[in-house]
């Protein structure tokens, strides 16, 4: 097949070229703004395989990508599916705006050159955090009025119900990842990835401890969350095999939660944190108590104010779909053990 790719530049699109590249005769057509960075993720790739990825300077938030139209006309008929996976993830209500232009309007024109181009298949890859403020994800459209712990859950719910609106038009489907972290098998990951952001964070307050006088190096620090909440985390080569899956076996208006059914909870999580950072000084404090945090306390939950109501919530999610995508494969439904996100995280400071 000829396929185009959008956000293949990032950490999770260079995972899913190899998987779409490797033992097939696919050509895929990489959409990038900016061609050197694109140039070097080509040259990662056998020299066997080059000619079969093809580099496309394009930006998402112009109508049809602000492609020229003599490539329009010469890309019409020949594509047969679109990966967009392109998103801006942040969480800010003051990037509101940017995040519609990128995640809404961005697919907006993602489907529209679809039209243009006669493509068969559109996979849209959304999150899973479209649940919004709800405890169980389920694999259908949420409410375009579900309530929303920020702009950019917003954003993807609506772009979700833009793509089902293409349905006559094109087969569509949308893959719902929730918290990427690394590789399942090495532990690299892409420092971009939302979870570092929280590492990087804990780090930069360790650091600050670390400088205080002797006496007020044993006191312990609390990080507001739901201890008994959970952390969703999927490695990334997971989400990559089931997206190249999607390829052939997703159907038509399918959506597919691609989630940890065990993940684990946000106590652990922080322990694994601690271990990795050699900082065994943090415990966690349910938001429903009474208390007054100290002023180093205040410091460390602004630093990770953006992840706060993830922390607080404990989501379960439905992935019926994906387990019938992956039966027959050579992918197994995702059994994250504590080692194995003990190795992630570890690999996290390694790679960084």
């Amino acid at each position: 097949m000829n396929i185009l790719l959008t956000g293949s530049t990032g950490f999770l699109g260079g995972k899913l070229m190899k998987e779409l590249i490797h033992g097939t005769d696919h050509h895929l057509y990489i959409l990038a703004r900016n061609l050197e960075k694109a140039e070097r993720m080509k040259a990662v790739f056998q020299e066997e395989d080059q000619h079969r990825l093809h580099l496309i300077t394009g930006d998402i938030t112009l109508p049809y990508f602000g492609l020229q139209p003599d490539m329009v006309n010469y890309l019409t008929g020949k594509i047969d599916c679109i990966y967009h996976s392109a998103a801006l993830v942040k969480f800010d209500e003051a990037l509101r705006n940017e995040l519609f232009a990128i995640n809404y309007d961005g697919t907006k024109h993602a489907l529209e050159l679809a039209n243009q181009l006669s493509v068969r298949k559109f996979f849209y890859v959304s999150t899973a955090y479209t649940v919004g403020k709800r405890h169980r994800g389920v694999e259908d459209l949420y409410p375009e009025d579900n309530s929303y712990h920020n702009p950019y859950e917003e954003s993807k719910v609506k772009a979700e119900h833009l793509v089902f609106s293409y349905g006559n038009d094109m087969e569509v489907a949308i893959f719902r990842p929730s918290i990427i972290v690394g590789d399942s098998k090495t532990g690299e990951a892409d420092s971009e990835f939302t979870l570092y952001g929280f590492m990087r964070a804990l780090e930069i307050f360790k650091r600050r401890m670390d400088r205080k006088k002797e006496d007020d190096r044993q006191t312990t620090y609390r990080v507001v969350a739901n201890p008994a909440g959970t952390s969703n985390f999927v490695p990334v080569d997971y989400v990559a095999e089931i997206l190249a899956l999607g390829l052939t076996r997703a159907e038509p208006y399918g959506i597919y939660n691609i989630t940890n059914p065990n993940p684990p909870t946000n106590t652990e999580v922080l322990d694994l944190f601690q271990d990795a950072l050699g900082f065994h000084r943090l415990t966690t404090v349910d938001d429903h108590r009474h208390y007054e945090l100290s002023p180093e306390e205040e410091k460390l939950n602004d630093m990770i104010d953006t992840f706060k109501v993830y922390l607080a919530s404990d989501i379960t999610f439905e992935d019926d779909n994906t387990q019938r995508l992956i039966s027959g494969t050579g992918t197994r439904h995702l059994h994250m053990s504590r080692d194995m996100l003990e190795m992630i995280i570890h690999a996290y400071f390694t790679f960084d």
